[in-house]
């Protein structure tokens, strides 16, 4: 049965054929193989993003979000709270507030929830071929890679994050390698020093977006407690745990912080950590929210920046914002119902 249901992709016991009917009957009237209901699911037009709006056994409701950044890869975008504590100003989940830590069990559920969805689309073929996911001999349906950066902050649930880590790399599970997760933070040392020494070849992303701690804690307040300077500690202890490299997330609003000053600041706050080689900035330009406080620089903005640190000898890239026109992308995900789905 293990087997069925995580490498084979079922959805029902009714699939089970080894089994007998009867046994397939009670199971299904007793047993549900995810901890949710799925209650709507959007498409972007190109087929590069899909967002699935979940509700849980106690009626709330996660998101999560499948992206195709290359043709036949896919990454799942997986949710670790409902909700966040946070209460980052930039991002909408931060905006619905904080109910509850998600379970092991919510969290890996996420990825067997799109393991059996692309297994059912690519039977009925409604994926373009270069997006097609499922295919004899094709390894986790064509999922290769998992990131926690979806709704929460992962290490203010690190018991059931590391749960959850534990089974999707279960050979007898899930079986991912731990090379293709990755875990975003906001900066929680604690959490950092934690992955370091328990899960040393899990990729760690960095939420950074600010170099300076007054202008940091007034749109993230978790600075306030946690600032830069203890989360430069952080990395330093990670880095001598594990040498490996570390994603620094930097998001750009226009007029807030795009600017060469802030390019500047940037610079001799990642300089201050050392292991300069270690450290890869990724760019992600805003994803509009519903208030419109915020907005998305322009392009020349952005490739001002990334040619700055790459001029400086810092690794840098523009990361691909997929997911946008259904309320996908970075810092767009929030509590809704399948009835206030953005499409």
């Amino acid at each position: 049965m293990k087997k069925a249901i995580y490498k084979d992709g079922i959805s029902s016991f009714a699939e089970i054929t080894t089994l007998p009917k009867e046994l397939r009957e009670a199971l299904s009237k007793r047993i549900s193989i995810l901890s949710f209901d799925v209650q709507g699911i959007l498409e972007a037009k190109n087929k590069e993003a899909i967002k699935a709006s979940l509700r849980l056994r106690d009626g709330n409701f996660i998101e999560t979000v499948l992206i195709s950044p290359r043709p036949g890869t896919w990454s799942a975008c997986i949710s670790s709270q409902v909700g966040c504590p946070l209460g980052c100003e930039f991002c909408e989940t931060g905006k619905t507030g904080f109910k509850r830590n998600l379970t092991g069990e919510e969290i890996t559920d996420q990825i067997l929830f799109w393991r059996q969805y692309l297994k059912k689309v690519s039977a009925q073929g409604t994926l373009p071929a270069d997006k097609q996911g499922f295919a004899p001999g094709v390894k986790n349906f064509g999922i290769t890679n998992i990131v926690y950066m979806g709704m929460g902050e992962p290490f203010l649930n690190w018991e059931n994050v590391r749960e959850s880590l534990r089974a999707i790399m279960d050979e007898k599970m899930l079986a991912f390698g731990s090379r293709s997760i990755s875990i975003s933070t906001a900066g929680i040392p604690e959490g950092i020093e934690n992955l370091a020494k328990e899960f040393p070849q899990i990729n760690l992303a960095v939420s950074l977006h600010f170099a300076d701690d007054e202008e940091r804690s007034k749109l993230m307040p978790i600075n306030r407690q946690h600032g830069l300077e203890k989360l430069k500690n952080s990395l330093r202890k990670y880095f001598s745990l594990t040498k490996r490299k570390v994603f620094i997330e930097y998001m750009m609003m226009a007029g807030v912080n795009d600017g060469e000053k802030d390019a500047r600041k940037l610079e001799k706050y990642l300089r201050s950590i050392g292991n300069i080689h270690l450290l890869h900035v990724n760019l992600i330009s805003y994803n509009p929210g519903h208030d419109k406080k915020f907005n998305s620089p322009d392009k020349e903005a952005i490739l001002g920046f990334r040619n700055y640190f790459l001029e400086k000898r810092i690794n840098c890239t523009i990361r691909k914002s997929l997911g946008q026109e259904i309320a996908g992308a970075c810092g767009q995900l929030a509590r809704r119902s399948e009835n206030t789905l953005v499409n």
